[in-house]
Order: structure tokens, then sequence, then C-alpha cells
């Protein structure tokens, strides 16, 4: 789960919580796309995936 610091309700729903700093409601969604952009990197990164090259992305977007 993603959670704002302090949030101790769902620590017991939760097997694992990531907990993000408590922002103004309006900065909310940037603050979490950050973090889970970097859970998804390095996730991918240690399951070995091709970070630079995923499949299936059109050849007119790929930058050589």
């Amino acid at each position: 789960a993603l959670a704002e610091e302090g949030d101790e309700a769902i620590r017991e729903l939760a097997d694992f919580v990531i907990t993000v700093p408590r922002v103004d409601a309006i900065f909310s969604p940037v603050v979490n796309a950050v973090v889970l952009q970097l859970l998804a990197y390095y996730t991918a990164k240690e399951r070995g995936c091709p970070i630079d090259f995923p499949r299936n992305l059109a050849k007119s977007v790929t930058v050589e």
C-alpha cells in the first residue's frame, strides 16, 4: 500500500506499506507518481527486464 506519513490505520490492512511525505492535496499525485515510477524501475531492474528497450514500443518513439 502507498500511504502518507502518520497513516497508521493502513498498516493493519496491508502486508507492505510504502510511506510518502504528507503534502498538500494538489501535490499528492506528483509525489505518488514519482514513488511508484521508482518502484517500477527498480522492480524491473531487479527482474532483469530491458528497461531502456521495453516490449511493444513503437519504432517512431524510439530514439537512438
